[in-house]
């Protein structure tokens, strides 16, 4: 016989009259990104900088001025000049805590605080993982706004497509397949391999001459499964640190399979097509990343576990606190941070817009063409072609 305790300070527990065995329930979140290859180290990133940013500089590319030697021609020749760029990164501070009443162990027979303590673990790899979806999509919408509207400064030209300039900002880095599915329905002239044409489109679209080595695609359950009936997931998979992948193309795509949400809602992408560039058509998104393309460095937070007893609540029972405390740099590749510099951001705030110099959700963005309007993720590589996060937009 169970019974709910209608006791406030034991609330939460199921008391037996018989007692059995106690078990945890597994966690069934959506799979988790942070221990993929898809994140990385970067030693540029200094944590102990002050302030709530950070600031990596380097070398532009040449573009070098070739002259032509002259006998009779005393003109000076044209010297090659060099530059550099730099791009900012935010930290960001997490908490997680519990309370028991110390008293409540009389009667449960359990300690309050030791689930939460047991289960941190996963605490903090859920944390992560959303963290990182959300700078997925945060720079998703970034480069939807170079393509969709005006965010480079000029009106938008769409997506990548096999030859436009890498250079050229008003092509957002995404691939639009449109109507178009991930992978195509079978017909009696469509099979096997041909039905993956649209993954072969969006890697050669965006990386053109310089496709990478492998790379990572993030898939819905739904496209894993069309995979599977397509026959196209290897027999053998690769081991990347602790993991198993299954792979596509003897180990070209290395297949992450979660079901949480990747892309924009119907509502967003209404948004994103009221800009003056090229609207986006495919109503689902998945991304191919490579690996490392996000940079996570962990701060070191003073005080990360910390206990705190007030004897005399509860008539002297007592109380006691345990909180957690961690925090991490997360930058994506070739990305500067143009948001907020003087808070912490939330998971919400990566997938931010920028209107004027106002960070706001895109439902609020008030200009009805997205004039003035950004991502918070702004691209400062000068090649798209060095950067590491492509969305697809597909049906």
């Amino acid at each position: 016989m169970s019974v709910n305790t209608s006791l406030a300070g034991a609330s939460n527990y199921v008391l037996q009259e018989a007692i059995s065995a106690l078990t945890d329930e597994a966690y069934t979140t959506a799979r988790k990104l942070s221990s993929t290859g898809i994140v990385g180290s970067n030693p540029d990133i200094d944590t102990s900088t002050e302030t709530f940013i950070g600031q990596i500089r380097w070398n532009k590319p040449l573009n070098p001025v070739i002259n032509v030697a002259s006998l009779t021609d005393a003109t000076d020749g044209t010297p090659t000049t060099t530059a550099q760029d730099y791009l900012k990164y935010i930290k960001t501070l997490r908490t997680h805590g519990a309370r028991k009443v110390n008293m409540q162990q009389v009667v449960t027979q359990q300690d309050g605080l030791a689930k939460v303590s047991r289960d941190f673990s996963e605490t903090r790899a859920q944390d992560e993982h959303n963290a990182i979806l959300s700078v997925l999509r945060g720079v998703a919408l970034s480069e939807a706004l170079n393509g969709a509207a005006a965010a480079s400064g000029s009106t938008g030209l769409g997506g990548q497509t096999f030859d436009n300039d890498p250079a050229d900002k008003r092509y957002g880095f995404y691939v639009d397949l449109g109507n178009n599915k991930l992978i195509t329905d079978a017909t009696s002239a469509v099979q096997g391999a041909a039905r993956a044409e649209g993954f072969l489109q969006a890697l050669g679209k965006a990386y053109k001459d310089y496709e990478p080595e492998y790379a990572y695609l993030v898939c819905s359950p739904e496209t894993m499964a069309s995979l599977r009936s397509a026959n196209l997931v290897d027999s053998d998979r690769v081991q990347d640190g602790n993991i198993m992948f299954n792979t596509l193309f003897q180990g070209k795509l290395r297949l992450i399979q979660t079901r949480a949400t990747q892309g924009f809602s119907t509502a967003e992408l209404t948004k994103i097509n009221t800009g003056v560039g090229v609207d986006i058509t495919g109503p689902k998104t998945s991304f191919i990343v490579l690996p490392g393309a996000l940079a996570m460095e962990g701060l070191s937070v003073p005080v990360p576990t910390e206990i705190e007893r007030v004897a005399k609540s509860y008539k002297g029972g007592g109380t006691t606190d345990i909180w957690y405390r961690w925090g991490y740099v997360l930058a994506p590749a070739g990305y500067d941070w143009i948001g907020p510099e003087n808070a912490f951001p939330s998971d919400a705030d990566y997938v931010k817009a920028v209107e004027g110099d106002t960070a706001k959700t895109l439902a609020t963005v008030a200009s009805a063409t997205l004039a003035s309007t950004t991502g918070i993720w702004s691209r400062k590589f000068s090649s798209a072609l060095s950067l590491g996060i492509l969305p697809v937009f597909h049906a």
